[in-house]
């Protein structure tokens, strides 16, 4: 879980319980990282999984039968066109 230095833009203060800060800390000496690597390492994680998470759609069954069968047929030109161009898209969280 290393990571390059960077200097950072701004600051995130937490409490948290002696017990607590132990836990990270070990965990962080496991990965061979501080703890703010580890912590920031782990908070965008956790962020990541949340706004995955907030993608599902719940339709009645006639329009999820629709959606299989729209899946299963072959993609058309544009189609096609249009996943590549969205595969070229920096996610929001990308440093790249």
């Amino acid at each position: 879980m290393r990571t390059e230095h960077t200097p950072a833009e701004v600051n995130i203060h937490l409490r948290a319980k002696a017990h607590d800060r132990l836990l990270i800390d070990q965990a962080a000496e496991l990965l061979g990282s501080n703890r703010s690597q580890f912590m920031m390492a782990s908070a965008l994680k956790e962020a990541k999984n949340v706004i995955l998470d907030q993608t599902s759609i719940y339709v009645d069954n006639k329009t999820f039968q629709n959606v299989l069968e729209w899946l299963d047929t072959p993609a058309t030109q544009e189609q096609i066109d249009g996943m590549n161009r969205l595969r070229t898209i920096k996610s929001p969280w990308s440093d790249e």
